[in-house]
């Protein structure tokens, strides 16, 4: 996948005004940021990246006496992932160690109801993030015996193979990045769900060519996509499904509610993890 490097100056230069143009680069497409000296540098992959969004929150920046500017180049074209790949990740507990999430090189050392193997390539989902632990935690807290489950933005898949080891009938995730996709199919594998899991490249339009069918829909992404996908989501909803939303700010979530409540959706639970927040909804 290809990647803008985009080199933010910020005057004067503090860790407040970073930490907020971080978040508020975010709604622009924005994975990844390294501090500099003067600023930031944000990595952001081409295909999603929204200058115009990017230049509205810099307009509404909330420090007064602050002046930004930015410069985009495109970045290196590498792995920028190896090193951590290389690394891997220690494991991760959830909900008290009723689910844990490992690389497969660093075990854990209890033996959890749910075990999840993440061999993370290009993709995002190993549970290291806030986002993937909610949704992770509220699938612990359902029945889902028997459930058709969608992935939207699968990355790793970690979401869908969590939801088949619980007991879910089915799984179709799909993601915008073939590295994705294919990480997807191979964390599968791993974890002996292929059988129950299918997976599609693309964006949310893949959903044209399914009906009525799926009894839960998750999704772990800015909140930008959601607002623009979240039809897309209901329109392949059965009667009575559920939606889970999460990879936005808590901020955020009054004006993804308002959008899930003009489609029918009630929302029926809310998590929060720092700045970061989960929503649960209901076709009722």
């Amino acid at each position: 996948m290809k990647y803008y490097e985009v080199d933010f100056t910020i005057a004067p230069c503090s860790q407040d005004a970073q930490d907020i143009l971080s978040a508020l680069a975010g709604e622009a497409g924005f994975e990844t940021f390294e501090e500099t000296a003067t600023g930031l540098k944000g990595y952001v992959q081409q295909t999603l990246f929204d200058e115009e969004v990017l230049k509205l929150v810099l307009e509404g920046f909330p420090f007064e006496n602050v002046s930004l500017s930015y410069s985009i180049q495109e970045a290196e074209d590498k792995d920028w992932n190896e090193q951590w790949e290389q690394e891997g990740f220690e494991p991760i507990v959830v909900r008290d160690g009723k689910l844990v999430i490992h690389d497969g090189r660093h075990l854990p050392n209890n033996t959890a109801e749910v075990q999840i193997e993440i061999d993370a390539h290009l993709a995002f989902g190993t549970g290291t993030h806030e986002t993937t632990r909610m949704i992770c935690g509220m699938l612990l807290d359902m029945q889902l015996n028997g459930l058709r489950v969608l992935d939207c933005g699968c990355g790793t898949g970690i979401l869908g193979i969590c939801a088949l080891k619980l007991g879910a009938a089915s799984c179709v995730g799909y993601d915008i990045d073939e590295w994705s996709a294919d990480n997807t199919r191979h964390n599968a594998v791993i974890n002996r769900v292929d059988d129950h899991l299918t997976t599609l490249c693309g964006d949310a339009s893949v959903l044209s060519g399914f009906d009525a069918e799926f009894n839960l829909v998750m999704a772990n992404i800015n909140r930008n996509i959601l607002l623009n996908d979240m039809e897309h989501f209901r329109s392949v909803m059965a009667p009575g499904a559920q939606l889970i939303l999460s990879g936005f700010y808590k901020n955020d979530c009054a004006l993804l509610e308002s959008k899930a409540q003009t489609l029918g959706l009630s929302l029926k639970d809310t998590h929060t993890d720092g700045d970061w927040a989960c929503l649960l909804f209901s076709l009722d």
